[in-house]
């Protein structure tokens, strides 16, 4: 850091500051960062289901796995695009249909704590009808509460 000191040629004269501050510019960053903090997990928009805790450890994934949940009132949704029940065996059979590779894609299915065990099983045998027999149940780890 420099110390501006009155020099003997310049009596009555300032030089010219050559310093950047750059403490303004500093706390905008840091401003900016809190504000992306705080809104990155909101933006992370999906169907709100209250899941269930577990111990188990996260998946890997190698592809998008399809998502499935069902919400507190029993609405189905398929990729974040809400189905009937009436309509899910044929819009399963068009995702099984689409596999590239020979395996059938990942679901990920999510369902609230709060339905009934024989809502989720009819799903899961649809999935099981369709061909999709990779399924994995969603929860929420004991260390996010």
């Amino acid at each position: 850091m420099a110390i501006n000191l009155p020099s003997h040629r310049a009596r009555g004269r300032r030089a010219p500051m050559a310093d950047i501050n750059v403490t303004p510019m500093v706390d905008v960053m840091l401003v900016l960062l809190i504000i992306f903090m705080v809104t990155a997990p909101l933006l992370t928009a999906g169907v709100p289901v209250n899941l269930p805790d577990s111990r188990a450890k996260p998946l890997d994934q190698d592809q998008k796995p399809i998502q499935i949940a069902l919400d507190d009132q029993g609405r189905l949704f398929v990729n974040d695009d809400e189905v009937s029940e009436a309509v899910l065996p044929d819009v399963l059979g068009q995702i099984a249909a689409k596999t590239a590779d020979g395996r059938p894609p990942e679901v990920y299915l999510r369902a609230d704590r709060g339905l009934e065990y024989g809502r989720v099983m009819r799903v899961m045998g649809e999935l099981n009808r369709a061909g999709l027999n990779r399924v994995a149940l969603v929860t929420v780890g004991k260390d996010a509460r």
